[in-house]
């Protein structure tokens, strides 16, 4: 039976190699919540610095895009396979459909006199930190541009802000080595966002969003035929430059973005291999162009947490060499995603992606089966080929280094208890050396011989999971939860301390790929960014550093609040405008 295990865990001492990486790793110490005592935040919502949800560059030209007919998606199964999709052409129609099924608005909800909106993607708290940006180059029917040029995405409106033209041949030159058609996606944060409530926890939970907002593009790709691909070896100099945000004169007195990634869109399944990098001197020459539009202040206060702005400086990612790209077959590997969805199978991808939500509260009642649970968890374990990934995985390059320990409470079949989930089965030895030696390491019963999933220890865990997630009811009364466990010293010694945010990032991708499999079965999900991380650590049995806890998950049947008015995403007179 589980025993109660809520002693607080030392971290140990070691010794960096570099400041930088000390940086990262007294940052983490710092931000951890203990039972005696939260990371440090301001402790109440200051509503009068209420960071505006939307970033807008004033003076730059509006580009509207259109809406997508409710039929015209691709069914959610499609998009793991995604080749056998036709591919759409690019253009004003495929663009928008990629950017309402990726970074738009997806719903408002009001109560009394309030109203907020929802997205695509989620963020911790509902407060979208993660900025998305276009670079096009210019298409034959000038339908959306007539040059190559730099958008902003601006999702209040469902719009294209123009932020900088350039010419044909820096454009030429900047895609020389990929596929025609090819258009490249940039992400960004504005860590203020979510510091305005989480404080100096916050840094992590951009990293969260970036993560959940990555394979919400590549999700957006597949239902397009599209592949997307993160071009990992460009700087944070490089990425900044070609977003525009790194021009102190467009964002004075305005919120700092900062720059996470350029990810390549190619309008076919990828077959040849590709470069992770773009050309020096082409983005140069973009830097270089007549920009437009300032960015607007979204707080008319901002409270300076110096140790975001540390972490932040400490993680910036250098310029790489990471080679080629790979040429990748879609393909789900794993047996377990064979099995059938019944009458889920053919939902609508787009219904699916848009009616995303978190749940709030859970019925404590509902129990899902085993073979639900072993489709779910595949679908975030990557094919240990290359060749075979499927997305999101195939749009990142980085080694698999999260692993999942499950609290399980309501699966038919299955005993309570805590499990693991290996997502790289080759590591069974490495993981199970670092955890505690009184566990069972048993397969469960009917899991998919290639699902590498561990049955540890027998008990309800309903209130352990509970008390290692900030007390939230709704870790214990869903029908599991889990913590994202990463490789974290080795990682962050191999790579450097800017792979610290990788991790996090890799912990986006899974939540994002739960909550898309919890909406398929019919029941919903919540990404839990409050825990104990040591007590964690503790009930597993990880010592010191090697294993670090970065994010929670939790998944039930959701209980609706009925004073919530839920209303649509877009106007409708909106819509008209934009046939």
């Amino acid at each position: 039976m589980l025993r109660k295990l809520f002693s607080q865990l030392g971290t140990g001492s070691r010794e960096f190699s570099n400041r930088d990486q000390s940086t990262v790793f007294h940052y983490h110490s710092v931000t951890k919540h203990r039972f005696e005592g939260y990371a440090r935040s301001l402790g109440y919502l200051d509503w009068e610095t209420q960071p505006d949800p939307f970033r807008r560059f004033y003076g730059a030209e509006l580009l509207p895009l259109k809406f997508m007919h409710p039929d015209d998606a691709p069914p959610y199964s499609a998009i793991f396979g995604y080749s056998q999709i036709l591919p759409e052409k690019v253009s004003i129609n495929s663009v928008s459909k990629f950017f309402e099924l990726s970074l738009a608005l997806s719903a408002w909800k009001e109560i009394y006199s309030t109203r907020w909106s929802l997205r695509i993607n989620p963020s911790s708290g509902n407060l979208h930190p993660t900025e998305g940006y276009l670079l096009i180059g210019s298409m034959e029917d000038g339908s959306l541009a007539r040059s190559p040029k730099v958008c902003h995405y601006q999702p209040s409106v469902h719009a294209l802000e123009v932020r900088a033209e350039f010419s044909e041949q820096v454009w030429q030159e900047l895609m020389k080595p990929f596929p025609e058609g090819s258009f490249l996606v940039g992400l960004s944060s504005i860590h203020w966002r979510e510091a305005w409530k989480y404080g100096e926890r916050a840094f992590r939970y951009c990293q969260h969003d970036t993560g959940h907002a990555i394979a919400a593009i590549r999700f957006a790709a597949a239902t397009l035929g599209w592949s997307l691909v993160v071009l990992e070896d460009l700087s944070d100099d490089e990425v900044a430059a070609l977003l525009g945000i790194s021009r102190s004169a467009d964002f004075k007195d305005a919120e700092p973005e900062h720059p996470d990634l350029i990810a390549l869109v190619v309008p076919k399944k990828i077959d040849i291999d590709i470069p992770l990098s773009l050309s020096k001197e082409a983005i140069l020459d973009i830097e270089k162009a007549n920009w437009q539009g300032k960015a607007n202040r979204l707080s008319p206060e901002n409270i300076d947490w110096e140790i975001i702005g540390q972490v932040a400086e400490a993680c910036r990612k250098p310029k790489t060499d990471s080679g080629l790209r790979s040429a990748v077959v879609d393909s789900r590997r794993l047996s377990a995603l064979d099995l059938a969805l019944a009458s889920n199978s053919q939902l609508s991808s787009s219904q699916i992606i848009k009616q995303r939500r978190s749940a709030v509260n859970f019925d404590a009642m509902t129990e899902i089966s085993a073979k639900d649970l072993y489709r779910i968890l595949s679908a975030v374990v990557p094919a240990e080929s290359k060749s075979e990934l499927a997305p999101p995985w195939d749009a990142v390059v980085w080694p698999t280094s999260v692993h999942l320990c499950l609290f399980v409470h309501r699966i038919v079949e299955l005993l309570p208890g805590l499990y693991i989930l290996l997502r790289d089965s080759r590591k069974l030895d490495q993981v199970k050396a670092a955890m505690r030696p009184d566990l069972l390491w048993q397969k469960p019963p009917e899991c998919p011989e290639d699902l590498p999933l561990y049955f540890l220890m027998e008990g309800n865990c309903q209130q352990l999971a509970k008390q290692v997630s900030c007390w939230q009811d709704i870790a214990a009364d869903g029908v599991f939860s889990l913590g994202m466990v990463a490789e974290f010293e080795d990682s962050i010694d191999k790579y450097g301390s800017w792979y610290y945010r990788r991790l996090f990032w890799e912990t986006g991708m899974i939540g994002q790929v739960l909550y898309l499999e919890a909406e398929a079965i019919g029941i919903r999900s919540t990404g839990i960014g409050c825990f104990f991380d040591d007590p964690v650590h503790e009930i597993f049995g990880f010592e010191g550093w090697k294993f670090q806890s970065l994010y929670h998950f939790t998944m039930g049947k959701p209980v609706e609040d009925t004073r919530l008015t839920t209303l649509p995403a877009y106007s409708e007179e909106l819509k008209r405008n934009r046939v």
